[in-house]
């Protein structure tokens, strides 16, 4: 059902992309209510500041929409949007550290933890927990795999790395979060 659910989704925004791509701005409008929260989750993992997420998913959808013409795959939109995204993040986060001296209080400042896909018990607390201690590159992975149930070229697209990357990076963080969960289980 989750999987018919999905497909009907990706068919939708299929025809909203054909759509937008001829002018049509309520296909576009609603092109932006379907992803937009997608985009913005994906931004607010990446930069860890919800509120800078929304003026980078503004400054994405600027550039998503100038260049959705160029766009032959319609099927690729999800991951090539997110990879807009990343870029981004990236740009802010070099033009926050050149505004600013790293330091201890802003690194705590800069710490988010990544929503949770929906109200959960212990267990959901303790994974979240757990994915928090990951390196940024390895939540964001994660996040687009499982939260986001991109695949893994996709996730490699949205984030601008080869396919074998996303393996390692998705590999490293199961070790991780298993002796995590498993440490926190036994202790």
């Amino acid at each position: 059902m989750d999987e018919d659910r999905h497909q009907k989704t990706r068919v939708l925004e299929e025809f909203l992309i054909l759509d937008a791509k001829r002018g049509d701005r309520q296909a576009l409008n609603r092109l932006i209510e379907l992803r937009g929260p997608r985009l913005h989750a994906h931004a607010a993992r990446l930069s860890g500041d919800r509120e800078a997420a929304r003026d980078i998913v503004q400054e994405a959808w600027i550039q998503i929409i100038r260049a959705l013409p160029s766009l032959r795959q319609e099927r690729a939109f999800l991951p090539w949007a997110l990879c807009i995204v990343s870029r981004r993040v990236a740009a802010h986060i070099k033009d926050r550290q050149k505004g600013r001296k790293l330091s201890q209080a802003y690194a705590a400042e800069a710490e988010v933890a990544p929503e949770p896909p929906e109200p959960g018990g212990l267990e959901t607390d303790a994974i979240l927990a757990a994915l928090k201690k990951l390196p940024p590159t390895q939540q964001a992975t994660v996040a687009l795999f499982y939260l986001e149930d991109l695949r893994v070229n996709e996730v490699a697209t949205a984030l601008n790395v080869p396919v074998g990357t996303v393996k390692t990076r998705l590999m490293k963080a199961r070790e991780t979060l298993r002796d995590l969960l498993e440490g926190e289980a036994n202790g």
